[in-house]
């Protein structure tokens, strides 16, 4: 008996199967590592934007008392009615009765006299909350955040 159509096939090789699973895990690792590296930057950005907020606060409560936090008080005096302040509004210089975090979660820095010369400085840790770091774990600064 003689075939004179020619047969089709009705499905894949694994050969085939491995090539389309390969490729879409190549596409899914460039898409992961795109969106990852966005992700971190949203994190910095919104912890440069909360260290200008709290520096601004933190020059109006020096407007307001004619004094900078201690770094005892912290952070916590623009949210704690100071003793020599008339007319607090309660919630403080902020919008909050909580103090804001960084990007990551992590408790902002304050820190009276730092070595820039400056009054103060707001500190992030970066990434890990630890000194120091290289990239997304770099200490951010309020004095570099403008």
């Amino acid at each position: 008996m003689k075939r004179t159509k020619k047969q089709f096939r009705n499905a894949f090789t694994l050969v085939e199967v491995m090539a389309v699973l390969i490729i879409l895990g190549l596409l899914a690792t460039v898409a992961v590592t795109n969106f990852m590296g966005k992700t971190d930057q949203a994190k910095v950005t919104t912890t440069k934007a909360n260290l200008k907020v709290l520096n601004g606060q933190v020059l109006s409560f020096k407007m307001d008392t004619g004094r900078y936090p201690e770094e005892e008080e912290g952070l916590y005096a623009l949210i704690e009615e100071p003793t020599d302040v008339e007319g607090w509004q309660p919630g403080g210089y902020l919008n909050s009765t909580e103090l804001p975090v960084d990007g990551w979660g992590n408790d902002f820095i304050f820190q009276r006299d730092p070595e820039s010369g400056k009054a103060f400085v707001i500190i992030s840790y970066g990434a890990d909350g630890e000194p120091e770091g290289e990239d997304y774990n770099a200490d951010l600064y309020s004095t570099d955040a403008y």
